[in-house]
């Protein structure tokens, strides 16, 4: 199944979210290469592709995992957690319906 993982940052995250960005794109890339991604990236802060120095309020990575419990261990392994860039995470099941 799908879950949604929405994590919101802590207030001027950009310079943690920039040294623990490596680590945390590995663990996405090995979900793509597995097959179980359907999408990741950022909110930025402010309506621009590129943010700047505004940086980000969160993150939506929507990935298939066995169930709930296998999401939350996931999410909570993350090294944006690790790294204090997420205030508060949420882990949900999602329905794909479209496209």
């Amino acid at each position: 199944m799908w879950y949604a993982i929405i994590g919101t940052d802590i207030a001027d995250s950009l310079a943690r979210r920039q040294s623990a960005r490596p680590a945390h794109l590995e663990r996405l890339n090995r979900l793509r290469n597995d097959g179980r991604l359907l999408l990741a990236g950022p909110f930025p802060v402010i309506d621009a592709e590129d943010p700047g120095v505004a940086g980000f309020s969160g993150s939506l990575i929507v990935a298939e995992f066995d169930d709930l419990d296998a999401a939350k261990a996931w999410a909570d392994a993350d090294p944006y957690v690790a790294a204090g860039v997420y205030a508060q995470v949420d882990v949900r099941p999602f329905r794909k319906v479209l496209p």
